[in-house]
């Protein structure tokens, strides 16, 4: 006799770059999903292809299902998708889990935590790491903040979506670690950027500084992912916003006066970054901070691709 384990009902809100690899992969691996549609129409339409069903607002994704992952840009847009009018706190029924993908303020994560508390509904931070490519194929990193008990819950969820899964602490810790993970990938590019314009202001071209860094002591994955664009023009290698990494590099701020830490190398990236977001176009990525950074020090750092130099 043949015995079948029942799925839980999922719910999704944030179908962005990150968010609509993530729910296609739980709907595909089995689970029951609901989600919120958006403007962009093609994520919905994929979803609803393959077996999900959409509904009209975040209160309708809460009462069909008995955890709702948020996946958006930050504190205050998670805060509106809860609290707002049509939200979620209208919707969610006693035992149900939130779970907020999203890269937040720790300190709003917390109170967000109590609130739900009240209704008997767990909140979780499960912050990501990776790119969209990562996301579709569901091997995306993921660091945890949750009891035990609701770990235990989630981790077959999670793991549709994500290779590796680290439970980190409790409620805020995940995001606590996703902004100390952020601060050194940006405090990276930061350095690769500055790093950059000076090798090209002392005459060495961003290929020969790449001959040296790469497949030595200094090169990692996200050097090299960063790299594509200054050396191949290659928009779409990290499809991370300059402006979500201005947004994390203030809440790592935050969280560092919150602390009682002096954060100087923490402040020196988010002003590189603050920069580049105020004089560039709102659809820019961080590899480009490199091209930013170097038209600041007057040398020319604007990639070309099949001999057409390209634009940010």
């Amino acid at each position: 006799m043949s015995t079948t384990v029942a799925r839980e009902n999922i719910g999704f809100i944030g179908l962005g770059l990150m968010g609509h690899g993530i729910a296609k992969n739980i709907v595909d691996k089995g689970y029951p999903l609901t989600f919120l549609g958006r403007k962009n129409r093609k994520p919905a339409e994929d979803l609803i292809g393959r077996g999900a069903r959409e509904a009209a607002t975040s209160r309708d994704v809460a009462a069909a299902s008995d955890v709702v992952f948020i996946c958006v840009t930050g504190s205050r847009e998670v805060e509106a998708i809860i609290r707002g009018p049509g939200g979620l706190k209208e919707g969610l029924g006693k035992g149900s889990v939130v779970v907020d993908c999203s890269t937040s303020d720790p300190v709003s994560t917390v109170a967000l935590a109590a609130e739900l508390k009240a209704l008997g509904v767990d909140y979780v931070d499960a912050p990501l790491s990776r790119t969209p490519k990562e996301a579709w194929e569901g091997t995306l990193d993921a660091m945890v903040g949750a009891p035990d008990a609701v770990f235990a819950r989630l981790k077959p969820v999670i793991e549709t979506w994500a290779g590796r899964i680290v439970h980190i602490g409790d409620t805020g810790d995940g995001h606590r670690m996703k902004l100390l993970n952020n601060f050194i990938s940006l405090g990276y590019a930061a350095i690769y950027s500055e790093a950059l314009a000076l090798a090209q202001k002392v005459g060495i071209s961003p290929p020969r500084f790449d001959s040296v860094i790469r497949n030595g002591r200094m090169d990692c994955g996200f050097y090299q992912t960063f790299m594509r664009w200054t050396l191949d023009g290659d928009r779409d290698a990290h499809k991370f916003t300059i402006a979500n990494a201005f947004k994390d590099l203030t809440y790592l701020e935050s969280m560092a006066g919150a602390a009682g830490i002096a954060n100087p190398l923490g402040n020196a990236t988010k002003n590189s970054f603050a920069t580049a977001f105020a004089t560039g176009p709102a659809e820019q990525y961080v590899p480009m901070l490199a091209t930013h950074i170097g038209k600041l020090n007057g040398v020319d750092l604007m990639p070309s691709k099949d001999g057409v130099k390209q634009k940010i």
